[in-house]
């Protein structure tokens, strides 16, 4: 009997060692194939951020002036659709001002167009310098910028303006060997809760326009 029991257990412990062997070896495939997975997804969630860090550069280029560091047209206009809809919705106050280099072609047919540029990044430094980090300055064309202002009444800016006109008297740009004084022209104007990016830029427009010295002067 001892004998008959000895060769029925034996070849149930084989059984039972090469079903623990396969058990072993099908949990080691599972976690191969979850670690390959893992893996995987680590290597999609890479690319996704490269990707992501691509689109956020080319939105930023699409919104950045060609000339200077200053936020673009696009990107001014796109600040004031948002500034007015918080002026519809809460009440905010924001001014935009729109500036205009005077004198720039003055500057461009007498020392060249290089020198032009170098006056718009010389105003575009010093506005940088003059308002917060919180406003949004753009150079929208030529010699013309234009700055979202939120929380912020026409008089505030006004103020600011003026600091702004002493900077640029305290920092004058050089041409050659002497200091050249660039003077602006400026308009205000408050966004209003049922403007148009169009109407409130219109406004703004005149306002500069306004205030240009006449081109005896320029």
């Amino acid at each position: 009997m001892l004998r008959g029991w000895a060769l029925v257990t034996l070849p149930l412990s084989a059984l039972i060692r090469g079903l623990s062997v396969e058990h072993n070896s099908v949990m080691q495939a599972d976690a191969d194939h979850v670690d390959n997975i893992l893996h995987h997804n680590e290597a999609l969630q890479a690319e996704v951020e490269a990707l992501r860090a691509q689109v956020e550069t080319l939105e930023l280029l699409v919104e950045t002036d060609t000339l200077t560091p200053l936020a673009n047209r696009r990107a001014f206009a796109r600040r004031l659709e948002f500034e007015i809809g918080q002026t519809a919705r809460h009440q905010t106050k924001t001014t935009i001002a729109f500036i205009d280099v005077n004198g720039l072609k003055r500057i461009n047919d007498r020392y060249g167009h290089s020198a032009g540029d170098a006056a718009l990044c010389h105003v575009a430094d010093i506005l940088v310098r003059s308002f917060r980090v919180t406003d949004l300055i753009a150079r929208i064309g030529g010699d013309e910028f234009a700055i979202v202002l939120d929380h912020a009444d026409e008089a505030a800016i006004a103020t600011r303006m003026d600091v702004l006109s002493q900077c640029l008297t305290d920092n004058p740009m050089i041409l050659g060997d002497a200091p050249f004084p660039i003077t602006l022209a400026w308009g205000l104007t408050v966004v209003h809760g049922d403007d148009s990016v169009e109407s409130a830029i219109s406004r703004a427009d005149v306002a500069m326009y306004a205030a240009k010295p006449s081109p005896r002067v320029v």
